[in-house]
């Protein structure tokens, strides 16, 4: 993601959309589908500075999954892209690649 460069310890996410289809076949709406609270990590900022001005560097890296609060962040559109932006606070997590 060349375009957009977060600041401070700000992450950008891509959303990981849902199935679309339940276990037994049933088919969901776009209308009844929540918005997902999983994503990929698109970018991240530097860090943010401590009490003594050091930068402290992220624990998410690009290319991970994390979960995240299904109200955080600001939406935002890059090269025709809807894009996810929050601090790393708002961050649960990073997603176990499963075995």
């Amino acid at each position: 993601m060349s375009i957009f460069r977060p600041l401070h310890d700000r992450v950008v996410l891509r959303r990981i959309s849902p199935a679309e289809k339940t276990a037994g076949g049933i088919i969901i709406p776009d209308t009844a589908q929540e918005k997902p609270i999983e994503a990929v990590v698109v970018a991240v900022g530097p860090g943010a500075r401590d009490a003594q001005g050091q930068i402290v560097p992220l624990a998410v890296r690009e290319g991970d999954r994390v979960l995240f609060g299904k109200w955080s962040g600001t939406e935002v559109r890059v090269a025709g892209e809807d894009l996810l932006i929050v601090r790393e606070s708002d961050l649960f997590g990073v997603v176990a690649a499963a075995a």
